[in-house]
């Protein structure tokens, strides 16, 4: 038997041990506190304890000596940073945003906690990031970037996030383990701009010239840091694996292997599209899954168990027989468990809703069948929020899935959002009898703006009741715009735009509002567009858009140091540049309808065109006022890779300008990505309305009739002529922030409300 000292002395040990366990785990979080807080680094505290899990209570800690601290425990790691986030928001109202971190503001005198606050997710994984994003968003993203985003997603509560950065060099090395030549495997590869579409296997090779080496090699460097940040934070990053997508050059070196070809994609021509696919039945396949897994792992250690894997993502499967699609599931995921026993395979929805003709419940089915075992898969519902599958699927047939919010796609920039039912939809999929839902995530393509109503999402995966929309928007406003006291102007202004611009319960223009100036110019098909880009606007601009806007200005006369919160002034751009796309609408209608008028002529229809060219102009001008709303930060961010190189940094300069206009080499999905970017809007998009106008003018002015393959001819060769510019050489190009913002929005009202 033990005597009670040595026993005493044991128990000690142990408690030692799980102390300096808990540190050693928590390090990261105290990392983040450092960073973001430093001069409140030594006032929190945490501790993992045993519990329900993605637990935590928030508590008042004494410091000997120094006033009062704040104590977080938490039985994860990721709860531990939520834990944080809570009482940053709640008690010290400060946040973090896109546009940086504000939580240095926190008061000199923390705000007590008072009675204890506990939280804890309804959902086991809190899910972030489309395979897109990584392209309309984050591509030329540096260290210092991505920091911020891991940061805002830690403290928010993300503990699965897609991780892609990298994955080409890992890619070629198992390639090139197979014998192809770095000639096949680059003319495989695609551009900066356009990996995502090249991990789906809807494109190969590139436009513009061959991925660089440096590209390679530096993405590799980057991934090596950000893995072990999104661990240190709590994440569990979602890891690459061999998708099937070949080289077409396999097909020679491996004579008898089973390689179909994939279908065209969104019109590129058959060099740059119906991608090779390695059947997952193939002894091959798996030779390459191991390979590829093997390598990753040794690049950056054993972090992950789950991996993302899409095959037809837009792009059909060779057959439609339900025993062919099982047995691609099961030979892959077989292939994913020979090489590592516990793996899990993590994929994108979206491909049952965009191939909903193809995808039959039957052919559903036997798709996820093929994977045994119901807690080995998970299944992304990317359009939840819109156009869920998981109700038509029966829960995804028993696996585990996520309830998504898509929303912006191409990275778009117009105001919408249906707030109601991501606070409501969540919870009646969790709670549907037989639900196999087990998480809550972002997947939209791009980050741009309407950030509330992602914020909101992350949130309800911490409520298992719907959040209070009203009281949800003051205190997020309350804690975005810092000064104290708010006037109420500004809580005014969000009252309108979180019940009607963010109250979107049409369901045909569920998806951020395109702006009908960022499309190439014609006479019809513009505006009242509907599905997921749309172009109508659900809502009256002139009670909702205008009021807000002017709202947010008085705030500001009210309270002038609201003018130094870089979020307000976000906020206010934001707003303003709504304003003028609306209006833009109006106008354009004004023109068409004269220019339809039998009785117009050349002058009544360039009259007619004016305002609309004098609004873009006006709109690159308040643009032009907030860093946010840079094409040049763009083009900064691409070219600072090429490390001096003037033809590498030409490559990532053409990479970034066709993906946000032609996106292709002949302007296959032209506009898909239009951003509402000053530079963008005054060199790109005004010489096309003004080439349109200039044409339907001269048309009058000649009595010939409207040609629109010659319009569209004109604005293919005038956005490829832009996308091999350099920027900073022509007229009108210029770097950086340039104007006043209140001073600009001011004539803006003046003239455009």
């Amino acid at each position: 038997m033990l005597s009670l000292t040595r026993l005493i002395i044991i128990l000690l040990a142990c408690g030692l041990v799980r102390a300096v366990a808990d540190s050693q785990n928590l390090q990261g979080i105290y990392a983040l506190v450092k960073r973001r807080i430093p001069k409140h680094a030594d006032v929190f505290s945490f501790s993992l304890i045993d519990g329900e899990p993605d637990a935590f209570v928030v508590s008042d800690a004494p410091r000997s000596g120094r006033g009062g601290g704040v104590h977080i425990e938490c039985t994860t790691v990721s709860a531990c940073a939520r834990g944080l986030y809570t009482y940053l928001t709640q008690s010290g109202g400060v946040d973090i945003w896109w546009t940086g971190s504000r939580l240095n503001e926190l008061p000199s005198r923390l705000p007590k906690v008072g009675k204890p606050i506990k939280g804890q997710a309804i959902v086991p994984y809190r899910y972030h990031f489309n395979t897109v994003t990584f392209d309309y968003t984050s591509a030329f993203w540096d260290f210092e970037q991505w920091e911020l985003e891991l940061d805002w997603l830690a403290l928010r509560g993300v503990n699965l996030p897609l991780a892609w950065v990298g994955y080409e060099y890992i890619l070629i090395e198992t390639f090139r383990e197979a014998g192809l030549s770095d000639g096949d495997i680059s003319d495989f590869l695609s551009g900066p701009a356009f990996q995502a579409w090249n991990r789906f296997g809807n494109i190969q090779g590139s436009w513009g010239g061959s991925l660089p080496t440096a590209w390679v090699n530096d993405q590799f460097a980057l991934q090596k840091r950000l893995l072990p940040r999104m661990v240190e934070l709590g994440m569990m990053p979602v890891l690459p694996a061999f998708t099937g997508f070949v080289p077409r050059a396999l097909a020679a070196l491996y004579p008898n292997t089973s390689i179909v070809t994939g279908s065209q994609w969104s019109g590129f021509p058959a060099t740059l599209t119906n991608d090779s696919f390695l059947e997952p039945s193939d002894a091959l396949f798996s030779t390459l899954q191991a390979s590829f897994l093997a390598k990753q792992r040794a690049a950056y250690g054993a972090l992950s168990h789950v991996y993302t894997l899409d095959q037809y993502n837009e792009n059909d499967p060779f057959s439609g027989a339900p025993e062919y699609l099982r047995s691609v599931a099961a030979g892959t995921f077989a292939s994913l468990r020979a090489a590592d026993p516990d793996a899990v395979w993590l994929m994108q929805g979206w491909l049952f809703f965009s191939s909903a003709d193809f995808w039959t419940d039957e052919r559903v089915a036997a798709y996820l069948g093929g994977v045994p075992g119901n807690d080995s898969m998970i299944v992304l519902d990317l359009y939840s929020e819109a156009a869920p599958q998981w109700n038509r699927t029966q829960s995804y047939y028993g696996k585990q899935w996520v309830w998504c919010e898509l929303h912006g796609y191409g990275g778009n920039m117009g105001l919408e959002g249906n707030l109601d039912e991501l606070t409501h939809g969540p919870l009646t999929a969790l709670k549907s009898p037989g639900s196999s839902m087990k998480g809550i995530g972002l997947t939209m393509e791009g980050q741009e703006g309407n950030e509330i109503v992602y914020d909101i999402l992350l949130d309800q995966a911490w409520s298992a009741a719907p959040l209070d929309i009203s009281s949800y928007a003051d205190s997020w406003v309350a804690r975005r715009y810092l000064v104290k006291p708010l006037p109420k102007a500004a809580l005014d202004a969000w009252k309108i735009l979180s019940t009607a611009v963010y109250n979107n319960r049409d369901p045909s223009t569920q998806a951020t509002i395109k702006s009908i100036y960022e499309l190439a110019p014609a006479l019809t098909g513009l505006t009242n567009r509907t599905g997921h880009h749309p172009t109508a606007v659900p809502y009256d601009t002139n009670t909702t858009v205008l009021p807000a806007l002017k709202l947010l200005l008085k705030a500001r006369a009210q309270h002038p140091a609201l003018g130094a919160v870089p979020e307000f002034a976000y906020d206010v751009v934001d707003v303003a540049r709504q304003l003028l796309s609306n209006r833009f609408i109006e106008r354009y209608t004004t023109l068409v309808a004269t220019y339809n008028d039998s009785s117009s002529t050349a002058e009544t229809v360039t009259a007619a065109g004016a305002p609309l060219l004098a609004l873009l102009a006006d709109l690159d001008g308040l643009l032009y006022t907030n860093g946010n709303f840079l094409l040049s930060r763009w083009i900064a961010d691409a070219r600072k890779w090429a490390h001096g190189s003037a033809s590498y940094g030409a490559y990532l300069e053409y990479n970034a300008r066709n993906q946000v206009t032609l996106w292709g080499p002949g302007g296959e999905i032209d506009d898909y990505a239009s951003k509402a970017w000053a530079g963008l809007v005054g060199t790109y998009y005004k010489p096309r309305w003004e080439a349109f106008v200039a044409y339907l003018a001269d048309t009058k002015r000649t009595g010939n009739s409207y040609n629109a393959t010659f319009m569209r001819q004109t604005m293919l060769a005038l956005g490829e002529k832009w996308d091999n510019g350099t920027w900073g050489t022509g007229a009108g190009e210029r770097w950086g922030v340039h104007g006043n913002t209140w001073s600009t929005v001011a004539r803006v009202l003046h003239t455009w409300a």
